[in-house]
């Protein structure tokens, strides 16, 4: 069978798999009781031929000449048999040469003798021919026809409907069976998917067979081992939120507060900012992206409430935005997104260079792309700076990141079914591309962060479409 027309689910595959098999198995069946079945029903029928011979043999000698030909117009008219005067010059055809017709002969002329005649058809009338002989000593033979039915089984059809009926019935069996066991996969799924994305699943029923139960308790150990870890992390946020930050804080006021020159209290003031810029990606890497929920947004006015700031300090951004653009979004997740690609488009390329930010909608999704003038990144590069803690060798001296800015967007973009892009940009920069699916999930998929999954689907390369985002541009 082809592989493209082979099912591709396990139910479908398992029985598909168990009914060839089981067809294969009733058809090598049927051939083995044919064999072994076919010498005793040669037999039988040999037995009625040699009957029906030798009746109508006696049948003739004893009855009046005059009155044979009622006699056998009797016996065709009552029992479908027919009787012709034979002659050298008849016209016959053969028996068919098959197992079953052979040893019907062979039978019949234990019997009957060696030199009887059979064929199925005499001259122009189809049927089951034999020649005999009035007496042993009579040159002049006849033959004597039996319709073809009585050689063939009488319950052929509901012997065909009660193999076909079994056939069912192991074929229903299998179907149970692998229904069972795709049903428990399924389930295994169902909570293996919600647990990917955060959420808190309902325990698996330890009931069933053995293996369905060990592996329903071991999923279950795993899931609240996740929990456990789930809390301890969150817990870990927290302590790493308030004994690192309110240090910083206080150590921050002491510099501003030393009467050191002017000079060393900036550079001072200017490393507290930067770990406590690192201390929020970390935070940011690490919160669960799933618990603000997804509602329909205008994106336009979020990127525009993002920009404002930017824009009153000083930061030359070009907006190219339609009037509107509703968007399933979580709103502060989108907002980091924007506010991180902006963040990034100033730290390589400087404020004093134009950043472009473009909203274009398509059918199927919206694309925000963020293009600057910096020194931009090498497509060969494009996809592993998405991964966290990586930086390009040249901004390996720039210690205010930790190199997860990136990560953050590229999970912020799974949070939204969407992806981010990095393309080179016509005349030198970076392009980021950020794809955001224009369709609202459903209550039980809106958690998009399925990270099992993310690293399941391998990434588009960063310059796959490189052609039409520079049209975007």
């Amino acid at each position: 069978m082809s592989l493209h027309l082979f099912p591709r689910t396990l139910l479908w595959r398992t029985f598909v798999t168990f009914a060839i098999t089981m067809v294969l198995a009733m058809a090598a069946w049927v051939q083995i009781f044919r064999y072994f079945q076919e010498p005793a029903r040669a037999r039988d029928l040999a037995q009625m031929v040699t009957s029906v011979v030798n009746l109508t043999r006696t049948a003739l000698l004893n009855a009046d000449p005059a009155r044979r030909s009622d006699l056998l117009f009797e016996l065709l008219m009552q029992e479908g048999i027919r009787i012709y005067p034979a002659e050298p010059a008849d016209a016959t055809e053969a028996l068919p040469n098959t197992r079953l017709m052979r040893l019907l002969a062979h039978s019949l002329r234990e019997q009957l003798g060696e030199n009887v005649m059979l064929a199925s058809r005499w001259k122009t009338i189809d049927g089951f021919w034999v020649s005999f002989h009035l007496t042993p000593d009579d040159t002049d033979y006849y033959w004597v026809m039996l319709p073809s039915e009585r050689l063939q089984h009488t319950n052929l059809f509901a012997w065909l409907l009660w193999s076909a009926g079994a056939l069912l019935v192991a074929l229903l069996g299998a179907m149970l069976s692998v229904s069972y066991i795709s049903s428990s996969l399924t389930r295994l799924t169902h909570i293996a998917r919600l647990i990917g994305k955060g959420e808190t699943p309902p325990q698996m029923s330890e009931d069933g067979p053995q293996e369905i139960t060990t592996l329903a308790h071991a999923f279950n150990q795993m899931a609240d081992s996740l929990r456990r870890t789930e809390a301890d992390r969150a817990l870990i946020l927290a302590g790493v939120s308030h004994d690192l930050r309110t240090p910083l804080a206080r150590l921050r006021l002491i510099v501003e507060m030393s009467g050191a020159r002017e000079e060393d209290v900036n550079a001072m003031v200017a490393d507290i900012e930067s770990m406590d810029s690192i201390i929020g990606q970390f935070l940011d890497f690490g919160r669960d992206k799933s618990q603000e929920p997804c509602k329909m947004t205008d994106a336009v006015e979020l990127i525009r409430n993002v920009t404002d700031p930017y824009r009153l300090r000083g930061s030359l951004i070009a907006l190219h935005l339609p009037e509107r653009c509703e968007l399933p979004l979580r709103p502060l997740l989108f907002r980091r997104a924007i506010s991180n690609l902006i963040d990034n488009a100033l730290r390589y390329a400087g404020a004093k260079k134009l950043i472009d930010i473009t909203l274009k909608v398509l059918p199927a999704e919206a694309i925000i792309t963020v293009a600057d003038r910096g020194p931009g990144i090498p497509e060969s590069e494009a996809s592993r700076m998405l991964q966290p803690f990586t930086r390009m060798e040249e901004a390996r001296t720039n210690t205010r990141g930790a190199g997860l800015g990136l990560a953050i967007i590229d999970h912020i973009a799974r949070a939204h079914n969407g992806r981010i892009e990095l393309l080179p940009r016509e005349g030198g920069g970076l392009r980021a591309v950020l794809h955001i699916s224009r369709k609202m999930p459903r209550a039980s998929t809106s958690a998009a962060t399925d990270k099992t999954a993310a690293k399941a689907k391998p990434r588009p390369p960063a310059a796959a479409h490189a052609a039409p985002a520079n049209k975007t541009a």
